[in-house]
């Protein structure tokens, strides 16, 4: 059975959906204000593996993930540079849309803009006011917490604990401190609607709770975000929607862990803040990192856990992606024995397939799966190297492929790969003068022209290709 550690309840949960064989899920997604950083791409990426994962189990999943795309870091970053927050909305969202697209990402099902619900936002707001929940102020709504008694009751903390240290609005006005903004007026030359409470544009709070009702109903299974988001925004979002319905907000509330570089907090002060785009620019070695790799790093360690960003393990993850693809390619060549599927690759499939599950089922454990696919890798090694037919390496391949695609791994036809540490050359060689000089090599072998076949090895390996050979006398190479 699937094990859910929920947020709300401290511990990890059995998945009971609201409707058998249905998962509805929301997700906050980002402001569009800039460029996304790693943070974003490792929640981006949970979320993802997550429906991937009850979608192979079954379920039929409606995923929706909001923009905000009006925000007082919008309308910053307009007055900034001098242009309109229009302009800045339309840079940042097409900038989203190409890292998601590197790290291979697909779109949720529903991908709402704030600015789009103006008028869910507004009746929410309505209904908060009518209930006691909420008081106008000169133009602007807000929340009073101490209408919500349960107020706290995600992060683990009282009302007056959590004020502490907390990024809480600055109003002077206000009754409590902790009362959070659900409508704002607005300021001359700042983007506004129409509201019965005058021209203005909505909290940060208030929007997923009208977006996430308004696509996936008043109360749905699954509510994820990073750790960051747990106080004030989740916690004002059950505030806000449980005393508007008086019905529980969200039944399992997920969050991921945060990023470190190299052992340390990701900071821009700290001068070690990466976005996505920077890190598939900045590689150090002789080929650009790929959406796979990134992926791959980012799987080995928990969702929940602190993740230690560094070059070095990045670099790892590659070269362990490098010895996946090295597999699927000699599982693609030409088998000297023709046959049924080989009855002990089955049981290791199906060995695999059970512990895979397993591992997923305990609270989405994707170290644990992904080591699954390591151990089916050894596997299938020493079975190819025993003899396996055309038809039991297509069965292999086709076990990773679809175990992979939970993850959003082995998906590829074709892989680059990786050579040494060290600084050494892009070859320059076609694939045709690699044949001719791998054929060289093995004439000189032959003849027993051991030097000669060792000085092609060593030009080879300069201009960074790497030559293999086989038991059966064959030679494979690669760049």
């Amino acid at each position: 059975m699937l094990t859910i550690h929920n947020t709300l309840t401290g511990q990890k949960d059995p998945f009971e959906p609201l409707v058998p064989g249905t998962v509805r899920m929301y997700v906050c997604g980002v402001t569009v204000y800039d460029e996304c950083h790693i943070g974003h791409a490792r929640s981006a990426l949970v979320f993802d593996v997550i429906r991937n994962y009850f979608g192979y189990i079954g379920y039929a999943v409606t995923f929706v993930k909001n923009f905000t795309d009006v925000d007082d870091k919008i309308i910053n970053r307009a007055s900034q540079e001098g242009r309109s927050w229009l302009a800045v909305v339309d840079q940042y969202l097409r900038a989203y849309e190409r890292d998601m697209g590197r790290l291979g990402i697909r779109p949720a099902d529903i991908e709402p803009k704030a600015t789009e619900h103006i008028p869910d936002i507004i009746k929410l707001i309505e209904r908060l006011l009518t209930k006691g929940h909420a008081y106008r102020l000169n133009g602007d709504v807000y929340y009073q917490v101490a209408t919500y008694p349960a107020y706290g009751r995600l992060s683990k903390r009282k009302a007056e604990d959590l004020l502490a240290g907390a990024r809480v609005e600055v109003d002077e006005r206000k009754r409590n401190p902790m009362d959070f903004a659900l409508w704002k007026s607005s300021k001359p030359g700042e983007p506004a609607w129409d509201s019965p409470w005058g021209p203005g544009r909505p909290g940060w709070h208030i929007e997923c709770s009208a977006m996430s009702m308004h696509h996936l109903g008043e109360t749905f299974d699954i509510h994820g975000g990073g750790m960051d988001l747990i106080f004030p925004h989740h916690e004002n979002e059950i505030a806000q929607s449980c005393a508007a319905t008086d019905k529980e907000f969200a039944r399992y509330w997920v969050h991921n862990g945060f990023v470190q570089i190299n052992q340390e907090k990701m900071s821009k002060s700290l001068g070690n803040f990466f976005t996505i785009r920077e890190i598939f620019e900045k590689s150090e070695w002789p080929e650009e990192i790929t959406g796979e790799a990134l992926r791959y790093f980012l799987l080995t360690t928990h969702y929940r856990s602190p993740l230690d960003f560094s070059d070095q393990g990045l670099r790892e993850a590659k070269y362990a992606l490098d010895g996946f693809y090295g597999l699927f390619n000699r599982l693609k060549e030409t088998a000297k024995t023709e046959g049924p599927v080989n009855e002990k690759l089955t049981t290791v499939i199906e060995r695999t397939r059970f512990a895979f599950g397993q591992a997923m089922d305990d609270d989405f454990n994707t170290p644990a799966a992904v080591a699954e696919l390591q151990g089916l890798r050894s596997e299938v090694n020493k079975l190819l190297e025993a003899g396996l037919s055309t038809k039991a390496r297509e069965q292999a391949r086709q076990s990773f492929r679809k175990l992979g695609s939970v993850m959003g791994l082995f998906q590829l036809e074709k892989w680059r790969f990786n050579v040494e540490l060290s600084d050494i050359g892009v070859s320059g060689l076609t694939d045709v003068e690699i044949e001719s000089k791998v054929k060289e090599r093995n004439e000189a072998r032959q003849r027993k022209n051991f030097a000669r076949a060792d000085a092609i090895r060593t030009e080879l390996a300069e201009k960074g290709i790497t030559i293999e050979d086989r038991p059966d006398g064959t030679t494979r190479w690669k760049r």
